[in-house]
């Protein structure tokens, strides 16, 4: 680890995503917690039970106590903004969930603040993180299959029909598919595709009035190099893609076909949005069915984003949850990939780096709203049936 030591991180906000990201904080001995904030006092309580450290109800008291040298951001969408500002202001390392922020105007908001407090901020998890993409993007770059020309990307989930709050189900306050999933598939795309995208065309799906928000979509985006990509998604709880991943699940787990719609089944026994929030709630951290991660053994296979073919002028790339066959003119080739000691280890390679060592990250403000203005772009591109230009675009960092 070095003379640094394990980087001290404080987590704002004890909901499904830090329950997600906590079995790689149990596991990577790079990070330890030492504080958490949560407006949920038994949120709280289990913090301070397993990890005997300082809690707190406000983000504000999280980010001045001195052993804090990084404040993960894992609350609801509505709250990225402000508490990222908060974080920089006391001069802690930001680590946010994806989507960014809600605006453009939010995200320049939260660089600012950063670049002032001179601290680092990276956006993520996001799927673009997983080792399968950042193979298959190293494939790429060594030029034998020359130039990416198209990419197509799918995924089909039950992500619609799992228990939400009511702000999920309302896309002007972050909810729906765009916010949540085209953050993981476009920032995934931009990565393999490595140029900057100019336009994006989409259209969108509402087909369920009980689930007022957007539950799928399919945009064209393309790039200033020429190539173009197809991103599809549709979280409405029939056809899942994860049978062309092997039934390897997103989380990088095995899946069993026979649980076919059981996220509506579930969801069919609930009577009221309170008590859909209330069993949301439920199984997340600190909640009476929450069930604390196994970590004697990790997933045998990576975290991924659905079924995703990369062409290139002399070859097609296809990322797996446990390789990333490549194929050429004459042959096909698997290049396997190790099974993960850690889960999304690739968040804290990032995270340790730029930290201790100094070292630009990818996932960087800009890079993260780049993403954002994709997605808002698709929102207004559907909205007014037509394509909309992109101006806020980088490039991969190299």
């Amino acid at each position: 680890m070095g003379a640094s030591g394990p980087l001290r991180i404080g987590v704002a906000g004890l909901g499904r995503a830090f329950t997600l990201m906590l079995p790689t904080f149990l596991r990577d001995e790079r990070i330890r917690l030492v504080a958490a904030c949560d407006p949920r006092e038994e949120a709280r309580a289990q913090f301070a039970r397993d990890f005997g450290a300082p809690v707190f109800d406000d983000v504000e008291r999280l980010a001045a106590h001195p052993d804090v040298q990084a404040v993960y951001v894992a609350s609801p969408h509505q709250f990225h903004a402000a508490q990222t500002r908060i974080a920089a202001a006391h001069g802690k390392h930001v680590l946010v969930e994806k989507p960014m922020a809600l605006s453009m105007d939010e995200c320049d908001a939260m660089i600012d603040a950063c670049d002032r407090a001179g601290v680092h901020l990276i956006v993520g998890h996001c799927h673009s993180f997983d080792t399968p993409y950042l193979q298959a993007r190293e494939i790429i770059e060594r030029g034998d299959l020359g130039r990416v020309r198209m990419i197509q990307a799918l995924n089909y989930t039950d992500f619609l029909y799992r228990p939400r709050r009511p702000e999920e189900l309302r896309t002007e306050d972050g909810g729906g598919v765009v916010f949540s999933q085209a953050a993981h598939q476009v920032d995934v795309v931009r990565l393999l595709a490595g140029s900057r995208a100019t336009r994006v065309r989409a259209v969108l799906g509402r087909w369920d009035p009980s689930r007022p928000t957007e539950g799928a979509y399919t945009a064209m985006l393309w790039f200033d190099d020429g190539a173009f990509a197809s991103l599809t998604y549709s979280g409405y709880g029939h056809f899942d893609s994860d049978e062309w991943c092997g039934w390897i699940g997103e989380m990088g787990a095995s899946k069993n076909p026979d649980d076919h719609g059981q996220a509506r089944r579930r969801l069919g026994q609930v009577q009221s949005a309170d008590e859909e929030a209330r069993l949301k709630a439920r199984g997340t951290y600190g909640g009476p069915a929450y069930r604390p991660p196994t970590v004697a053994a990790p997933n045998p296979a990576h975290q991924h984003f659905g079924p995703l073919v990369v062409s290139c002028e002399r070859g097609d790339v296809r990322p797996l949850p446990d390789a990333v066959w490549v194929y050429g003119d004459a042959e096909r080739r698997r290049e396997p990939l190790p099974a993960p000691a850690v889960p999304r280890f690739e968040v804290i390679d990032e995270l340790v780096a730029a930290v201790q060592q100094g070292r630009p990250p990818i996932h960087d403000g800009p890079w993260a709203r780049a993403t954002l203005e994709v997605c808002l772009a698709m929102l207004e591109s559907a909205r007014e049936g037509r394509d909309v230009e992109l101006v806020r675009q980088v490039s991969l960092r190299k």
